[in-house]
């Protein structure tokens, strides 16, 4: 049952999180500030389809960077190696 359990989490934290934290933090936050414009009375509809069109956006544009353009070491490479697994020579 534990097992199950374990399972389950994973599958909804790789379901919501999955690659990119930032882009399901982003969406929490939209979701907070959209319901604290609509507690004001004032329409609020078009926060929630913004933000997600400027997370997809800046999403996108960080994993179609060129290989070298201020990534950290231990990301992808485009030729599927970790750059810390890379031996030189």
């Amino acid at each position: 049952m534990k097992t199950q359990l374990r399972a389950f989490g994973m599958f909804w934290y790789d379901f919501i999180i999955g690659d990119d934290w930032t882009v399901a933090a982003g969406v929490v936050l939209a979701l907070l500030i959209t319901g604290v414009v609509a507690s004001f009375a004032v329409p609020a509809w078009w926060i929630v389809p913004a933000a997600i069109t400027i997370l997809l956006s800046l999403s996108l544009w960080r994993a179609t960077r060129p290989a070298g353009a201020g990534r950290q070491p231990g990301f992808r490479c485009r030729q599927g190696l970790s750059a810390s697994t890379r031996t030189s020579g």
